[in-house]
């Protein structure tokens, strides 16, 4: 039996690991970033590290928040008083590695689940400062307010239509002459780029659903797909790897193997 291959979508500088957990399990990888992501030194940024001595909390949702830091405080994490959250294990790795001890972490890796966690710990009245993306959903700022926080926004980073699309409209046309037999992705955005760059995106979904197997890395992104009409599958924790393991489960599967 032939070698799936996979189509990744995720930033370049992010798809390393997701490339070789395809390669571990067999399977062959195409990378087409749908996204970049780009630290910025925002006035919103330097206010939070201005002020990272009046934070109760600080909550990091993205390894690239820590990247942004690091390029352009990279003393920041050294006596860091206030309570750490983060959203996933990949961010709160990168975190420990650096001496950061991490407080709060939900099992569930969205920001419902992290709001979910402050609610029943009847977390309030604090500071909370979250460096992210602009372009991200308010699901977590908003729900830390509705529990009576002072809540901080920091854009640490940019999320930026894909500078080169090239790649993207390659697997396209590979996707159209059944070369490809699966597709990821990991955010609402690496959805919305990728229709954006289509010529039909009815077209393409159709083939998603029925020539592909695609795989969200959760439920946020399944519904981004839903609203494309793209059927697809994601994981019970919404990990890469776990992702992973269930496309080449569910592949297998389908397959006969």
């Amino acid at each position: 039996m032939k070698k799936p291959v996979v189509a990744i979508t995720r930033p370049a500088d992010r798809a390393k690991k997701a490339c070789e957990i395809v390669e571990k399990l067999g399977g062959s990888a195409v990378l087409a970033p749908t996204l970049d992501l780009k630290p910025v030194n925002t006035d919103s940024l330097k206010n939070l590290v201005k002020n990272k001595d009046s934070l109760d909390w600080i909550v990091f949702t993205s390894p690239t928040t820590i990247d942004s830091f690091n390029l352009f405080y990279p003393n920041f994490f050294d006596g860091l008083n206030c309570k750490v959250a983060v959203i996933g294990n990949k961010t709160g790795s990168l975190l420990e590695k650096q001496g950061v001890t991490l407080d709060l972490m939900p099992n569930d890796f969205t920001a419902e689940g992290l709001v979910g966690e402050f609610t029943e710990r009847d977390i309030r009245n604090q500071t909370i400062g979250i460096p992210r993306t602009a372009s991200t959903r308010d699901t977590l700022p908003k729900g830390l307010e509705k529990l009576d926080n002072n809540v901080i926004i920091a854009e640490a980073y940019q999320s930026l239509f894909p500078m080169d699309d090239e790649s993207v409209k390659e697997l396209i046309s590979k996707i159209e002459s059944s070369e490809i037999d699966a597709i990821t992705f990991t955010s609402p955005l690496t959805v919305h780029n990728f229709f954006k760059i289509s010529e039909n995106n009815e077209k393409l979904a159709e083939l998603l659903s029925d020539k592909l197997l695609t795989v969200a890395i959760g439920p946020i992104t399944g519904k981004v797909l839903d609203e494309y009409g793209v059927e697809h599958i994601y994981p019970d924790t919404y990990t890469v790897p776990d992702m992973m393991e269930l496309l080449f489960s569910t592949w297998r599967n389908s397959n006969g193997r």
